[in-house]
């Protein structure tokens, strides 16, 4: 009979956790949750105190099986999984299916898997805390009421297989809102004036001082007229000021300011900082991910000193504790960090080692002295007029801890940039080279990125650490929002330039409005959106959302009763499903009136359709059935002109015949194409299907054509599903719909069919070995 069991949630932590325990202890994993609320069911009983009903799912009932009968064979039960509400509500599950003895049964928690911390946690085990399980139950039941209920509502008001969400809803709002300001912003020009002056170093050698006037003009007139006053003015150094600064370092990190700085520093997604962090967590190299505070235990703190003073000194040297600001913070462990700080680079794949990099700096850069610089300000006053110029200047003094991290920021303009003066004296006289008045216009709000949005939801109390990346994969999942591009346009600007005694005006262009990997509404977003604010006024509300959370951080604490919490909220909110659900309204949902079409007289609609948004002329009550046509990449519901809506029905049209056949240009889901036959070649961007010519629809019906019989190596009569095709990497056997790889050194051209089934059976086994290694492998 073994001594001890220890139950973990994943096998990469159970595997670290192993090294570190003897052979006293068999540690296995739960693989996550084993039970869940059933997934087509309500699985709610509201009549009696909310209860959930839980199930086994299919694919645990083996695991499950196997955890019971290792839990009969130990004399103690460890339950080992994470130290937050997701984890100790794995701990109770597996306490209760199980059916655990209490006496036999022991929790232990750890914010970092090393020796040290395990080893400390068996000798400090606890009770299963059944408050923060509630917490963990209260939110899944809200949840799970919010979405059974609403999203019955949105299948029959807007669109079929529509989902809703409480916290993903308020998170499309925020996104809905900012797109909207985009649209309606208007942008306003000034001139800006910057000059070039020039002055004597210490050597004597000519260098430019670059200065900015401390007004700006709304007319080009006004900005001319200062010019000409420039044009007959001397310029002096009035004032010289010099004040010293200190620049402090961020705190480490916690869940949300990671995945921030590693969007910003690394391209990381959000997703994709939490699975490389987790990664980093199970092979014990740094700690829990999941947090809200930016604390540091003194053997942090202490190690962080020693690393400091052995790579830098002792004036690098600042132990600072930071305390947790964020609006509702309430996780109890860590900062995000490193375990062994003196490990300043790991071994792991190129992502690893990359965002544990990122999370070495921050920690050591917490710990480390402010930076010192001099900020300088020259005041250049005029001559004859009472207008100023300013120019300024930052030297570094000290670069304490700029010398291992900089924190990077959503927006340029937040950057501040340095430069450096050169000698000034006050009365001196400065020789004028050139100034110019740019015109400058004023910029609308950037749309969120995901870790912009990140920020904003902490900043409005919205959600948790745990919860950050799965809201914001989901709403792109459920097509309520998409990551894209915003193309640029392009406008003019006028530069006027004084040089000598003459003004020369000039105007340029430049593109503004470029957007990369921002989150753009789509138009089922968009319309969701508009009828939850509608309808469900308080779910979309941004302070009710953030109370709820406070709600369960009490209940967390004991300090509430959970069901009850529950109670308060289905009272109010299922007669407002039920008033929704039963209510008539005149259009439908997100349906937008645009006009008439001036051949039929039909009114011309838009709205989300069964398989998304569409352009419709004529309604459900006419005699003739309604035409319709579908939008194209870059419109929106929102925002299409009737003048837009009635181009689209002129597609399909025809241009001729191409060896006996009818060559068509219409446009589809994925823009415009040309069909010839059976065969369908996408437009090119940049080319208008209403003015493509045949002979250009020709030369891209051959250039298909083509690649297609170039794609084409070998086909056999004996079975018409076996093909040998060329490919993006490289020759391939294509068989039944499923794609096998040729073996280097065969010749593509020269397979028979036996020889194409052989490959076929060599590349099965080949997988099937994988497999059972794989299982082999996650058995132990």
């Amino acid at each position: 009979m073994q001594k001890n069991l220890v139950i973990v949630e994943s096998p990469a932590k159970a595997k670290t956790i192993e090294k570190f325990l003897g052979s006293d202890y068999k540690v296995l994993s739960s693989y996550g949750h084993i039970r869940d609320l059933k997934k087509k069911e309500f699985s709610i009983d509201v009549e009696h105190g909310f209860t959930p009903t839980y199930e086994i799912p299919k694919d645990k009932k083996a695991l499950v099986a196997e955890l019971k009968a290792e839990a009969k064979k130990a004399d103690v039960v460890w339950l080992a999984s994470d130290e937050d509400r997701e984890g100790e509500a794995i701990s109770w599950h597996l306490y209760e299916v199980l059916g655990l003895d209490p006496a036999k049964t022991k929790r232990i928690v750890f914010h970092e898997i090393t020796k040290t911390a395990i080893l400390k946690a068996i000798e400090n085990p606890r009770d299963i805390d059944v408050n923060l399980v509630n917490a963990q139950q209260a939110r899944r039941i809200l949840d799970r009421i919010v979405g059974f209920e609403l999203s019955p509502v949105l299948w029959k008001k807007v669109k079929p297989a529509l989902s809703a969400g409480r916290v993903q809803s308020v998170a499309v709002r925020l996104i809905v809102e900012r797109e909207r300001e985009v649209h309606a912003f208007v942008s306003e020009s000034s001139y800006r004036v910057t000059a070039t002056f020039e002055v004597p170093d210490a050597d004597g050698k000519p260098v430019e001082v670059k200065a900015e006037a401390g007004v700006r003009f709304s007319q080009k007139e006004d900005a001319r007229e200062f010019l000409e006053t420039c044009q007959d003015a001397r310029f002096t150094i009035e004032d010289i000021t010099t004040r010293p600064m200190k620049k402090s370092p961020a705190p480490p990190f916690t869940t949300s300011t990671l995945q921030q700085e590693a969007a910003r520093k690394l391209g990381f997604t959000v997703a994709q900082t939490m699975m490389v962090a987790q990664r980093l967590y199970e092979s014990g190299k740094i700690t829990y991910m999941r947090t809200d505070s930016v604390n540091l235990s003194g053997l942090a703190l202490a190690t962080s000193k020693e690393a400091i003073l052995s790579l830098m000194g002792e004036q690098y040297v600042k132990t600072r504790q930071f305390a947790t600001k964020t609006k509702g913070a309430q996780e109890a462990h860590e900062a995000i960090r490193p375990t062994y700080m003196e490990n300043e680079t790991i071994e792991g794949t190129p992502q690893e080692q990359k965002l544990y990099e990122l999370i070495w700096k921050r920690t050591i850069a917490s710990q480390m002295a402010d930076a010192e610089l001099e900020k300088t300000t020259a005041t250049i006053a005029m001559s004859n007029s009472t207008e100023k110029f300013f120019a300024t200047g930052e030297v570094v003094m000290f670069d304490g801890f700029l010398r291992v991290y900089r924190e990077s920021y959503d927006d340029d303009s937040e950057q501040e940039t340095e430069s450096l003066l050169p000698p000034l004296a006050i009365r001196q006289q400065l020789e004028r080279k050139e100034i110019y008045a740019t015109q400058r216009f004023t910029q609308c709000p950037p749309r969120y990125t995901e870790a912009s949005l990140v920020r904003k939801l902490e900043e409005l109390g919205i959600g948790r650490p745990s919860t950050y990346a799965p809201t914001i994969s989901t709403v792109q999942q459920r097509g309520y929002v998409e990551k894209g591009n915003k193309e640029g346009e392009k406008r003019p600007y006028d530069i006027l330039k004084l040089k000598g005694s003459r003004i020369t005006e000039s105007t340029k262009t430049e593109m503004y409005g470029s957007e990369r990997g921002k989150l753009l509404p789509t138009d089922t977003g968009i319309v969701v959106n508009d009828f939850l604010m509608e309808y469900f006024p308080e779910i979309m509300d941004y302070n009710f959302t953030a109370n709820v959370e406070k709600e369960f951080d009490e209940v967390a604490e004991g300090e509430k009763e959970w069901s009850g919490m529950m109670e308060d909220f289905y009272k109010g909110f299922h007669p407002l499903v039920d008033k929704t659900l039963h209510s008539k309204t005149e259009h439908k949902v997100g349906e937008r009136m645009l006009g008439t079409d001036p051949v039929s007289g039909k009114p011309v609609s838009v709205k989300i359709g069964r398989f998304g948004p569409v352009i419709q002329i004529g309604s459900a009550e006419d005699e003739e059935k309604p035409r319709f046509a579908q939008l194209v990449k870059g419109q929106s519901l929102e925002t299409i002109t009737l003048e837009e809506a009635l181009e689209a029905f002129k597609l399909p049209r025809t241009l001729g015949d191409y060896e006996g056949q009818t060559v068509t240009v219409g446009v589809g889901r994925f823009g415009p194409y040309v069909r010839y036959d059976k065969l369908f070649v996408s437009i090119p961007k940049g080319t208008d299907p209403m003015e493509i010519t045949l002979d250009e629809a020709v030369q891209l019906i051959r250039n298909k054509v083509e690649a297609e019989e170039k794609k084409f190596i070998k086909s056999f009569d004996e079975d018409p599903d076996m093909q040998v095709l060329n490919g993006k990497y490289g020759p391939y056997i294509c068989y039944q719909k499923k794609n096998y790889k040729i073996p280097e050194g065969v010749e593509p051209a020269d397979l028979n069919l036996e020889a194409c089934f052989k490959i076929i059976e060599l590349q099965k086994n080949k997988a099937e070995t994988r497999k059972v290694k794989m299982a082999a492998k996650r058995k132990k």
